[in-house]
């Protein structure tokens, strides 16, 4: 067989979070496939990388108080410890906040505007007017246009899988403060998806067989029919992106440059040299990263779940191939995970949180195992069901796979294998037709029939009964018989090494042989072998670690409530206090500032000698004439924050109730009279 090239990814985690167990589930289905290609000598480069842009990141990071960047960067710090745990081997793990990543990107979009692709026009966008900015489609909700489910995002419906733009929201709300957002005009840059020749090439695309799943090229057409409208592929500033050349305070829609990251990534560990990526040693090539890309023997390969079809299957291969670049050549898509049949909800404890998984000391194996079991090439939801997950692990790993090796090494003389009776063996057979179902992404299918070749393997091992043998003073006929289980162990260990690989190299370093992959799988270790002393390969699996993994977290002890809506803080000390320089203030001017519907700027007098400027969002509840010579209460010693309108160095409080739609208003805090500027509030 010809070596293929390959450039497989899978879908980029948002870095706003953890893993969890429906990433490790793509990354074991992605990894699994990978390995099978290996297995058969091809090229594989296996990339990942967060997606590290967006409005949602720079909110988080903003509660968090941290720099987007620092907010990421500490987000990428864990992704490892969940990939080595889960034996998830990536050639490369990157972010589309990168050098590469800015580069590809705005390259793509210029050479999109030279071909006449991006079109500019003014758009009524939603506009938060309570917090003074405009609103990333994820922070709108509202009832579905299309079919009328409540609290869809703006950008699609999670019921539907439609698409649409905010504004044909009904009745949209903003998920920042709750309110009713205004739209506002401004400039917005559009792919033209609707062109001709950009839907003649999608229909094309789509529906060219070997690209997607058939349910998904179906789905596409239905897209299709109902007809196409432009992308908008630009946002407003404030935005943690890329920007927009030649358009000062435009930034891409983190969709335009999210799925780039699968070059950016590439180009990274292309860049590299070839070192040692993160964790193990990656494929090798000789050519450059353009090089490669270009290369029409190059297969793209993504693995995505099927809540981002509309975008990797339409808005991804438009993008590629009208700036001049090679298009994905599959995009497999898969279904949700959920617990006995329920989705996932960690307070009802059917969550699985993969890291307690391995804190639980599980053995990562069995998961592997199990989600390939369920899975298959169609678009499926797969169901995680514990007492399933206990009996199937338990029989085959354990009661059909490595049972063969634990009986068979019995009664083998010193290791030495003999030539042994093969009758109604057909390694080869099995191996060909498991490997044709891993590429065709049958797992599920692939592994019943490795184990219905143990089943076969066992029957033949007790139809022999080498103990009676041996018995007997047959000695020679028991280890002919057993020679040849040891001979269809390998066989099996090689078929369970792209799910198992530990395992199988636990199996490896027992039978002595070199490691295992597609071309040697049924090839016989033949007469006068040596293989090692059997040790113990797997341990069942407990059910009382389900029971652990599924306990719900334990209820927080009661909160004490007060007025005001919300409950109160956690205890802190008075060292945590004192920290705090609360001090008196005068009011000397206020005035509005210009460009913000919300904020106020204060000139304070706090008894230094010099005035001080503090902005403050309280415009909505007082007019600066109302402020000006009250006494406030300001946060003296906090670090100054450089903002759009100037320098604000320090925060005046104010009160408010949790519920402003509830209770609405903003209250000052004033100080009774005898108090002076500068006194400390203790």
């Amino acid at each position: 067989m010809p070596q293929r090239k390959l450039f497989v990814t899978t879908a980029l985690p948002y870095a706003n979070g953890k893993f969890h167990i429906g990433h490790i589930m793509e990354y074991i289905q992605a990894d699994i496939w990978v390995r099978v290609q290996r297995m058969q000598g091809h090229m594989v480069h296996f990339v990942g990388a967060d997606d590290a842009h967006g409005a949602p990141i720079m909110i988080a990071a903003e509660k968090a108080g941290k720099t987007p960047q620092q907010f990421v960067a500490d987000i990428a710090a864990g992704r490892r410890e969940y990939l080595e745990g889960f034996h998830i081997r990536f050639d490369n793990w990157h972010s589309t906040d990168s050098g590469e990543n800015t580069e590809l990107a705005q390259g793509i979009y210029r050479q999109l505007k030279a071909n006449g692709m991006i079109a500019t026009r003014v758009i009524e966008q939603f506009y938060d007017p309570v917090k003074g900015m405009f609103l990333p489609d994820r922070y709108i909700k509202g009832e579905c246009p299309t079919c009328h489910a409540k609290d869809q995002y703006g950008d699609s419906c999670e019921v539907c899988s439609s698409v649409y733009a905010p504004t044909d929201l009904i009745q949209p709300y903003s998920t920042l403060t709750g309110a009713a957002p205004e739209l506002r005009s401004s400039e917005h840059f559009f792919f033209r998806l609707s062109d001709p020749q950009v839907l003649a090439f999608l229909k094309d695309w789509t529906q060219t067989p070997g690209r997607l799943q058939p349910e998904m090229a179906k789905k596409a057409s239905e897209w299709f029919d109902a007809g196409m409208a432009d992308w908008d592929i630009s946002r407003e500033a404030p935005y943690f992106g890329i920007e927009i050349p030649d358009a000062p305070g435009k930034y891409f829609y983190v969709w335009l440059d999210a799925p780039i990251g699968y070059l950016a990534s590439l180009k990274n560990h292309f860049d590299k040299g070839q070192a040692r990526a993160h964790w193990h040693a990656p494929s090798r090539t000789d050519a450059s990263f353009e090089q490669f890309v270009a290369d029409p023997q190059v297969e793209q390969v993504h693995f995505i779940g099927k809540d981002i079809v509309y975008f990797h299957t339409l808005f991804w291969p438009a993008l590629l191939q009208f700036s001049g670049r090679k298009t994905p050549s599959q995009v497999n898509v898969h279904g949700f995970i959920t617990v006995s049949g329920e989705k996932m909800s960690k307070s009802r404890g059917t969550g699985i949180d993969p890291l307690k998984y391995l804190s639980l000391g599980m053995n990562p194996e069995w998961l592997r195992y199990y989600i390939a079991a369920k899975l298959n090439g169609r678009v499926e939801d797969v169901d995680f069901n514990p007492d399933d997950f206990v009996a199937r692990v338990n029989a085959d790993l354990v009661g059909k796979y490595v049972n063969i090796a634990s009986r068979a090494a019995k009664f083998i003389p010193e290791g030495r294998l003999v030539a042994g009776d093969t009758t109604g063996a057909q390694p080869q057979r099995l191996v060909d037709s498991v490997a044709q179902l891993y590429e065709a992404r049958e797992y599920g299918k692939a592994l019943r029939e490795i184990m219905a070749y143990a089943d076969e393997v066992n029957l033949r091992f007790d139809a022999a009964a080498p103990w009676k043998l041996a018995k007997e003073g047959r000695g020679d006929d028991a280890a002919a018989v057993c020679s040849a289980c040891i001979e269809d162990f390998k066989v099996l260990t090689a078929c369970l090494k792209p799910v198992l690989p530990t395992l199988a190299a636990q199996a490896e370093a027992f039978l002595r042989c070199e490691p295992l992959d597609f071309s040697n799988a049924a090839t016989p270790l033949g007469a006068d072998h040596a293989i090692g002393q059997y040790k113990h390969l797997m341990q069942r699996v407990d059910p009382k670690l389900l029971d652990a993994l599924f306990e719900p977290p334990a209820e927080a002890a009661p909160v004490a409530q007060v007025p005001g809506g919300e409950p109160l803080a956690p205890t802190i000390g008075i060292d945590d206090f004192s920290k705090i320089d609360l001090r008196i203030a005068k009011i000397v001017a206020c005035e509005p500032v210009e460009g913000s519907t919300k904020l106020l700027r204060l000139t304070l007098d706090v008894g230094e000698g010099r005035t001080r400027n503090v902005f403050s969002g309280i415009a909505s509840a007082y007019k600066p004439e109302d402020l000006q010579g009250k006494l406030t209460v300001v946060v003296a010693n906090l670090a100054p924050r450089k903002m759009k309108f100037g320098v604000s160095e320090g925060m005046v409080l104010a009160a408010s109730h949790a519920d402003e739609k509830a209770q609405p208003g903003i209250f000052v805090l004033e100080p009774t009279v005898g108090a002076q500027p500068g006194m400390r509030v203790r």
